[in-house]
């Protein structure tokens, strides 16, 4: 009884789900996404509720294993965890451009 009540709602999520799942797969979503929360956060920094924008960055975020705890603002995480975690990322970027990319040879001409 469960499957048939699955099976049909199944065919009523999809489309509206399909949209969805298109602008996720979609290469540009990443830079819509951060746009858009740039412009959020404008808007909010720069609004009669800028007290609370700056009280948002301030709120303290705690990491604890066991006995031993780590706290800083949200600020100070994404400045020193999500940055390091970034470049990270570049870094692997440009190393795989270099062994295998448009970067590993100087006589491969430039991809148009």
């Amino acid at each position: 009884m469960a499957e048939s009540s699955e099976s049909q709602r199944k065919p009523l999520l999809q489309p509206m789900m399909e949209p969805f799942q298109k602008f996720i797969h979609a290469q540009s979503t990443g830079g819509v996404l951060l746009l858009a929360a740039t412009v959020a956060a404008m808007v909010w920094a720069n609004s009669p509720w800028s007290e609370s924008y700056t009280e948002f960055w301030n709120i303290p975020v705690s990491l604890v294993v066991g006995s031993h705890a780590l706290t800083e603002t949200l600020l100070e995480w994404i400045n020193d965890g999500l940055m390091a975690m970034f470049f990270f990322v570049i870094g692997l970027e440009i190393k795989r451009e270099i062994l295998v990319g448009e970067l590993a040879s100087f006589r491969k001409p430039p991809s148009r």
